[in-house]
């Protein structure tokens, strides 16, 4: 067992996958899964409360835009918090608080409460994004970091398959209500679960209670040593002890981080999510639009499921160049399909490549590129900034879909993830199998070579 002279950083890096990250692993990985759930939700319900004379369109604008705003709250409040009082907590916090106005959701009695309710939750839904990724990656191997975060990602997008199944088959027999009432549930559960969630050491190191951050790890070796045997020594390692996120060397790292997530929300919000209406303005039946997306958007873990078998193998640079430049010709490609099998075809490959990048991009190389003091705030501002520009993503596709109709939309697609290849290209730097404390810190030559070893 290592001695309390090294790091916790170091001594986590070079355990074994072992109990403890499985554990954790679902216990983060059930609230994403909750979280992605409920975000698709509100179409399935939204489309029902019309139905019954429970709200108009104009008040379902109002509900959409009150989760986005909750969710953008959320999304700075738990940097804030995560970073300043801990991962775990935050972690509690925006469960009870999701939890909890989900269950009101369910019960409310008009549309008005309905609408509060789930502003209140978005909180909850923007702050678990946020710190879901952050923690897992302070507590996984540099060597194995980049599969289980994508894995994580994976998880994730299962959320959208399983509420897109329970609302066909529940809201019919039960109403809208179910719809709400079980992911209020399962997030009360979760947070149950989560009791046993421990604080980030690394976090702990830097904010200097070492003491504390040395219980944890040595409980974590404990099982490792149990696992696997007698554990190597782990490598020098510094403690991050950067506390504010206006600093000279973390203003790359922003920019570049804020530029790729403005790239995929635009790609989700302004693709994946429109397609339905798309093929419906093209003369489809509702039913062979909604089952062609429903065929499409399986794309969505088989992408994310292809980033964690590949991205610690080809590095993540490498692939966020690939990928959005394989993107961008499949979306313009995409735009010039003339039949159904080919929508299908094209649209799925599409979905996978654009799953791809979001996991790799969202899931494991932001949280990479900050330091530990400040890696939950800087994950909040780029993430934030790109759910602003989700409140005008709509008005702009319409105006493109208008004048140049799907191909207009996908090749103003196929240009952002061609500017996001670019940007890729010229401000990031490569972080796989490198120490988070060490990827701040180094030399993009340094990074390189520590990556070429760790593939090698």
């Amino acid at each position: 067992m290592a001695s309390a002279r090294y790091t916790a950083a170091a001594r986590l890096d070079r355990l074994p996958i072992t109990g403890f990250h499985r554990k954790l692993f679902g216990l983060v990985g059930g609230g994403l899964f909750t979280d992605n759930f409920d975000i698709y939700v509100a179409g399935a319900v939204l489309g029902q409360l019309i139905a019954i004379g429970f709200s108009d369109l104009g008040q379902n604008a109002t509900f959409v835009s009150a989760t986005f705003a909750g969710m953008l709250i959320g999304t700075i409040g738990s940097g804030i918090i995560a970073d300043r009082y801990g991962r775990r907590l935050t972690f509690q916090f925006n469960l009870a608080v999701f939890g909890l106005a989900t269950l009101a959701c369910a019960a409310a009695p008009d549309m008005l409460y309905l609408t509060i309710f789930r502003f209140i939750a978005g909180i909850g839904l923007g702050a678990e994004l946020t710190v879901g990724y952050s923690t897992l990656s302070e507590f996984t191997p540099p060597a194995r970091r980049g599969r289980w975060q994508a894995l994580l990602s994976m998880t994730s997008s299962f959320g959208l398959l399983a509420s897109t199944m329970i609302s066909w088959a529940l809201i019919p027999v039960f109403g809208w209500r179910i719809m709400f009432l079980i992911p209020g549930i399962l997030a009360l559960g979760l947070l149950w679960l989560r009791k046993s969630l421990p604080e980030s050491p690394r976090w702990l190191e830097a904010r200097g209670r070492f003491e504390e951050a040395d219980r944890l790890v040595t409980a974590i070796e404990r099982e490792a040593i149990a696992q696997s045997g007698e554990l190597g020594n782990p490598e020098p390692n510094s403690v991050s002890r950067t506390e504010g996120v206006w600093q000279a060397k973390l203003i790359r790292p922003l920019v570049l981080g804020t530029i790729l997530q403005v790239v995929m929300f635009a790609a989700l919000y302004g693709l994946v999510n429109w397609i339905p209406s798309f093929l419906l303005k093209q003369g489809m039946p509702i039913n062979q639009s909604l089952g062609l997306s429903a065929l499409m958007s399986l794309g969505g873990p088989a992408g994310a499921f292809i980033a964690f078998t590949i991205v610690d193998r080809i590095g993540r640079r490498t692939a966020v160049i690939a990928g959005s430049i394989v993107a961008a010709a499949l979306s313009v490609a995409f735009g010039q399909v003339t039949t159904q099998v080919g929508a299908v075809v094209t649209g799925f490959v599409l979905f996978s490549l654009i799953y791809f990048l979001l996991a790799t991009i969202q899931a494991v190389y932001l949280p990479e590129l900050f330091p530990t003091a400040a890696r939950v705030r800087c994950n909040a501002i780029c993430i934030g900034i790109a759910r602003l520009t989700t409140l005008v993503t709509p008005f702009l596709i319409v105006s493109l879909f208008n004048a140049y109709g799907i191909s207009g939309v996908v090749s103003g697609i196929g240009i952002l993830l061609v500017c996001q290849a670019v940007s890729m290209a010229l401000l990031g730097r490569e972080t796989s199998g490198i120490s988070l404390e060490q990827i701040s810190e180094l030399s993009s030559e340094e990074r390189q070579l520590i990556a070429t070893r760790s593939a090698s």
